[in-house]
């Protein structure tokens, strides 16, 4: 199993990231399986899984979580809005957002790909950080569920025991 890095962000007004939940990034997560990776997380109940880039503007889904697996090629993906941090992401490399975090390519390999999926196949929507419903968005982030299923490693994986319902 793949070492887990995780991160919280803050709201900082533009991108509401998620008051609970922290990002995980696994590095190497899928190393010599990138090719798979719309495959293993279909296998793990993520699914409506496509292959293709990241958009270059800052972006969040209010109504599902999302796992990035770096298919081809090396990108730099900030991640939690402009005062979120940065990530060095190379083919192999996982990581899985929950709902309400912010996201952006700074830049690519010519080649890069990346493949997404969400928990059990859930519709998503795409917002801005010039979206005028927030208020919405920031309602919509409380009521996505928690997934049974890592994205990589299924029932056993970390992020169950990382992400847990907030008991307060």
């Amino acid at each position: 199993m793949s070492k887990v890095n995780f991160f919280y962000f803050e709201d900082d007004g533009v991108i509401p990231n998620n008051p609970n939940l922290p990002v995980l990034f696994y590095p190497a997560a899928l190393e010599g399986k990138a090719a798979q990776a719309e495959e293993i997380f279909n296998q793990n109940n993520w699914g409506n899984s496509w292959v293709n880039g990241i958009f270059d503007f800052h972006h969040y889904h209010s109504n599902s979580h999302e796992a990035l697996a770096i298919v081809k090629g090396t990108a730099t993906v900030r991640i939690g809005g402009d005062k979120g941090m940065e990530l060095q992401l190379s083919e192999g490399d996982v990581v899985v957002l929950p709902a309400g975090t912010g996201h952006k390519r700074i830049d690519s390999s010519p080649d890069f790909k990346v493949a997404g999926a969400y928990p059990d196949g859930m519709e998503y929507n795409t917002k801005t950080a010039h979206g005028e419903d927030r208020l919405l968005a920031l309602d919509d982030i409380k009521q996505v569920p928690l997934p049974d299923h890592d994205p990589i490693y299924g029932t056993e994986g970390p992020l169950l025991n990382y992400w847990k319902k907030n008991e307060s």
